[in-house]
């Protein structure tokens, strides 16, 4: 491939054979270190690119990425439908009727179907939230979709 230099090797080969002796092969290679990290550097931000590349908002490519970055070892981190239950409307005062709601839990705005979130990544419970919740929010605000909206819980 183009992009694959062995810049220690190309610096030798560039050497006329008469010069080739190992002290002057060792200095020319030490000074040719930075070019190595540059391109090593670069090599490492180009694989970053196409993995980025390679992965988009579909749930699962997104599954992928948060495992292969948070769990690589297990892949339990899961991602689920974010409209879960439909919201149940009593009367008003003005309207003068009576209806009976039964049992009724309270739940968060974000837990029905009309206002709430679009998924939810469902991650494990041994994961580490306060020390990785910034970069969780990063990968998946980098894959997801322009208007989705997310909730990350505990299993």
């Amino acid at each position: 491939m183009w992009y694959t230099i062995d810049i220690n090797k190309l610096v030798i080969l560039l050497i006329p054979t008469f010069l080739r002796k190992p002290v002057f092969i060792a200095w020319l290679q030490a000074l040719a270190t930075p070019i190595t990290t540059l391109h090593q550097q670069w090599y490492n931000k180009r694989l970053d690119n196409l993995y980025k590349l390679a992965h988009n908002g579909q749930v699962c490519y997104l599954r992928a990425a948060l495992n292969d970055a948070f769990d690589p070892g297990q892949r339990r981190i899961k991602i689920t439908n974010g409209n879960k239950y439909q919201r149940k409307y009593i009367y008003t005062s003005a309207e003068q009727k009576q209806k009976y709601l039964g049992l009724s839990y309270l739940l968060q705005v974000g837990d029905y179907a009309d206002t709430g979130v679009d998924f939810r990544v469902v991650i494990p419970q041994d994961f580490d939230l306060v020390n990785n919740i910034y970069q969780l929010k990063a990968m998946i605000d980098f894959y997801k979709l322009a208007g989705k909206r997310y909730n990350i819980e505990k299993e």
